[in-house]
């Protein structure tokens, strides 16, 4: 079976990428290698991609033409690549064309392979809005630009499953963390400040979020069994996530202790948009998926410290 994985070169995609080979199957990457953030950094997973015998391409799914790279024979095409983040340095037209235009051409290009079993939209517990606690059946409200986009891209992926043009899900990702996980996310701005004795920013009141936060580990496992189970998932919405919440002082706390030594703190005004609360509600992938997280944040966290120590 052969699968695309677009923003195969990113954080959870290059880690869904080795994994589903490991499974058997015959990946192929394709990543746009935005300077979001430091370029050397995919450079270094895709890198890591093309010794263990996977491709990543160089293309922007925005632009029509660059899809003549690309074969016309896949049976599986997961959908990572977007516009990440809530940061107010991000225009409107960022996240609209990242994860917009770029999913509706993706989906005309998946049209076009005829042997296409299932399009797998990865999706994220932002649609949710600053509260993410509930089940795949409550309405979702996006309480950001990144939300409202990646809900609109859902949105386009199942409209061709209820139009039967093309199996299709929608898996919603929740608060994920772990080693390559993106310079400026909560974990590896925080484990760099540490090592390097550099002050962190943390937004007022962050302190006292509450996370799923999931080890990246236990969200691919996830996704794998959705891929080996896309028969019974046309149409469906499954949240993926911990089962479990945390405060974020207390991932704060671990660091420490794995470090061995406090982090200075620099208090930052409150991010428009920034959720309050995430809760992943899994019962529908217990079900469906028999999925059950089961790594520890302190387990995730030593995990991340030592790739970082290693990959700095």
């Amino acid at each position: 079976m052969k699968i695309l994985v677009t923003g195969a070169a990113g954080f959870i995609g290059s880690h869904a990428a080795e994994r589903l080979q490991q499974e058997g199957y015959e990946v192929a990457g394709a990543d746009n290698f935005s300077d979001y953030y430091d370029v050397s950094l995919k450079q270094k997973n895709a890198d890591a991609l093309r010794k263990k015998g996977i491709e990543v391409v160089r293309i922007d799914l925005r632009d029509a033409s660059a899809y003549e790279n690309l074969g016309r024979d896949f049976q599986f095409i997961l959908h990572f690549a977007g516009q990440p983040g809530i940061s107010s340095e991000n225009y409107f037209e960022d996240y609209f064309s990242n994860n917009v235009i770029a999913t509706q051409l993706l989906l005309n290009f998946a049209e076009e392979n005829q042997d296409l079993r299932h399009f797998f939209y990865i999706s994220t517990s932002s649609v949710y809005g600053l509260e993410a606690t509930f089940p795949e059946t409550v309405a979702p409200k996006p309480a950001s630009w990144y939300g409202v986009s990646k809900l609109a891209g859902e949105q386009l992926v199942l409209a061709k499953s209820r139009s039967n043009e093309m199996k299709a899900s929608s898996l919603r990702l929740f608060s994920v963390y772990g080693p390559r996980e993106r310079p400026e996310k909560l974990y590896t701005k925080l484990i760099a400040c540490g090592v390097k004795d550099e002050v962190f920013p943390i937004f007022e009141g962050s302190e006292k979020h509450l996370r799923s936060f999931t080890y990246v580990g236990d969200i691919v496992d996830g996704i794998v069994k959705a891929v080996q189970k896309h028969g019974i998932l046309d149409g469906e919405i499954i949240n993926l996530g911990a089962d479990e919440e945390h405060k974020t002082q207390e991932g704060i706390d671990i660091v420490e202790e794995l470090l061995g030594k406090k982090i200075q703190l620099e208090v930052k005004p409150r991010r428009q948009g920034d959720q309050s609360r995430t809760l992943a509600n899994i019962q529908k992938a217990q079900k469906l998926l028999d999925y059950n997280p089961k790594t520890s944040l302190k387990e995730g966290l030593r995990l991340q410290v030592e790739w970082y120590k290693e990959n700095q």
